[in-house]
C-alpha cells in the first residue's frame, strides 16, 4: 500500500470505501487476481463473508500475507480506532470464502490469540512496514486471522 490513496477518508466514508472496494475487486476479477496503482505487486485476497448483524453477504479486498506456511489477513483498517466490519463478521461466522488469483475456495478464519498474534505481527510488518504505522496509530491491538482451507 502507499500514500496514493486517502485511508483516512475511507475509513470515514461508508460509500466511498464501497466505491473504492468495488474498483479492486473489478480490477482484481478481470486480471486474474492482479491489480495496480496502490497495490501494484501485493498480494490480494478477495474474502467473501456473512455481515455479523445483516446476516447478507460481504465482500471485502485485502491484503494478506504467508507466514510460516499460513495465509494470514490483518485487521488494522488502517490503524483506525476500530475493527474493520469484516473482523465482526468472522467472529461472528467463522466459514468463509475467498479468491486468490483464479482459485477460491472455502476457509474457516481462524483469530490467532494473542501470544501467538504477538509473535507473528514483527514478521507481518517486517514484509510489509505500513503495519508498523497502522498499529502506532491505535490503542487497540489489530487482530491477525489465519484463513484454513476447508
Amino acid at each position: 500500500m502507499t500514500d496514493d490513496i486517502d485511508k483516512d477518508k475511507l475509513v470515514a466514508d461508508a460509500s466511498a470505501l464501497d466505491d473504492f472496494n468495488r474498483q479492486i475487486v473489478e480490477e482484481f476479477r478481470a486480471n486474474g487476481g492482479k491489480v495496480g496503482g496502490p497495490f501494484e505487486g501485493g498480494t490480494l485476497v478477495l474474502l467473501h463473508t456473512v455481515g455479523a448483524k445483516s446476516g447478507q453477504p460481504r465482500l471485502s479486498p485485502l491484503a494478506y500475507l504467508e507466514i510460516d506456511g499460513k495465509v494470514l489477513i490483518v485487521g488494522s483498517y488502517a490503524g483506525a480506532p476500530k475493527h474493520p466490519a469484516w473482523v465482526h463478521n468472522l467472529r461472528a461466522n467463522p466459514k468463509a470464502h475467498i479468491e486468490i488469483g483464479t482459485d477460491a475456495y472455502d476457509v474457516t478464519a481462524r483469530e490467532l490469540p494473542d501470544d501467538e498474534r504477538d509473535a507473528t505481527y514483527p514478521k507481518i510488518v517486517e514484509r510489509a512496514p505500513v503495519f508498523a504505522e497502522y498499529q502506532a496509530k491505535t490503542s487497540r491491538a489489530i487482530p491477525l486471522f489465519e484463513l484454513v482451507r476447508t
